[in-house]
């Protein structure tokens, strides 16, 4: 059996507006193993949400557009299944939790019938089964079993987000995604999502994307990381790879504006300038505007990926010997 649960091979999303053609996702590769977790990280506008609603196929069309690439899901291309074969996988072997709980649920529907809701449809359960699964998904994410007659409106955030991540598990599913699930949330609750979530991760042997901007949330929960950049993977490597040996000037820029337990530092070193312009890309290699170590070539050659050591890959012409950095990097 094939350890690869998902592959993702150059991946091309458009959204096409009156403004013009935004490119949110550009050639973009990725490779997930059986029970693995991948942090995908990147700054707000990097492409992240559209990639995993990519995999589901949820993109609005209009004004959004898959213009190519291949999504393989157990071996299926996911592309090329009907909308009625997509249904019988959403929510039951790929489940993604979205970023806000809030929104996430249906004011006028008990949480223990949402629960509930999926699982009748997937597994084929009566009313009353399907709710005694429900009540035993509460338990699991640490709601008691009595609260699946409340709504929405009777939980805290964080309670929302432990009843958004039982309908996401209900079903057992191979892949979850999880979308900046503790975006919402107290620093004390994000850990204790995050915990359950890895508890429940382990028990299920399930595979998550997990994406976020929260390099501390990585560094807890993920076997691998892809740092995404205007659309598309500019660094992929296993956690300890990245956090210990980060190679592109882009994720260098990311660890350098976090603060450092270890050393005083007067002043953190941002990235300069602003995500592009995901309508008006720049050319070549499309950190180089932000990038202080860009010359002439990186406006006009787009990198190619460079394998650092075995896992670790790069894509920026430092790597391939095209130019060189303005200091150790």
């Amino acid at each position: 059996m094939d350890n690869n649960i998902l592959e993702i091979k150059n991946l091309v999303v458009h959204y096409i507006t009156d403004e013009g053609v935004v490119e949110a996702v550009n050639g973009l590769d990725m490779v997930l193993k059986r029970g693995e977790t991948l942090g995908l990280v990147g700054e707000t506008g990097a492409g992240k949400t559209t990639t995993a609603l990519s995999i589901l196929r949820l993109i609005p069309n209009p004004p959004g557009k898959i213009i190519s690439g291949e999504i393989y899901f157990d071996g299926e291309n996911l592309l090329e299944l009907s909308e009625e074969d997509m249904r019988s996988i959403r929510g039951n072997k790929i489940s993604m939790i979205f970023q806000d709980p809030m929104t996430s649920l249906n004011p006028v529907m008990t949480v223990g019938d949402q629960i509930a809701e999926g699982i009748e449809i997937h597994q084929g359960l009566s009313h009353e089964e399907a709710m005694e699964k429900a009540n035993e998904m509460l338990e699991l994410v640490g709601i008691p079993k009595e609260r699946a007659i409340d709504y929405p409106h009777q939980f805290s955030g964080g309670m929302k987000q432990r009843v958004v991540i039982a309908i996401a598990l209900a079903c057992n599913p191979s892949l979850l995604i999880a979308d900046e699930p503790t975006t919402a949330l107290d620093v004390t609750i994000q850990a204790q999502v995050l915990e359950l979530m890895k508890r429940l991760r382990d028990e299920f042997n399930t595979a998550m994307i997990l994406i976020t901007h929260d390099l501390g949330i990585v560094a807890e929960t993920c076997d691998k990381v892809a740092v995404m950049y205007a659309g598309e993977i500019i660094e992929y490597a296993t956690l300890e790879q990245l956090f210990e040996n980060p190679k592109h000037p882009y994720t260098l820029g990311l660890f350098g504006s976090i603060p450092s337990l270890e050393e005083d530092v007067e002043r953190l070193k941002p990235i300069k300038g602003l995500m592009p312009d995901p309508t008006n890309l720049p050319s070549g290699c499309t950190f180089h505007p932000r990038c202080s170590h860009a010359q002439d070539i990186c406006k006009k050659r787009k990198p190619f990926i460079t394998n650092i050591e075995e896992g670790h890959m790069v894509k920026c012409l430092i790597y391939e010997g095209v130019i060189e950095a303005k200091e150790v990097l």
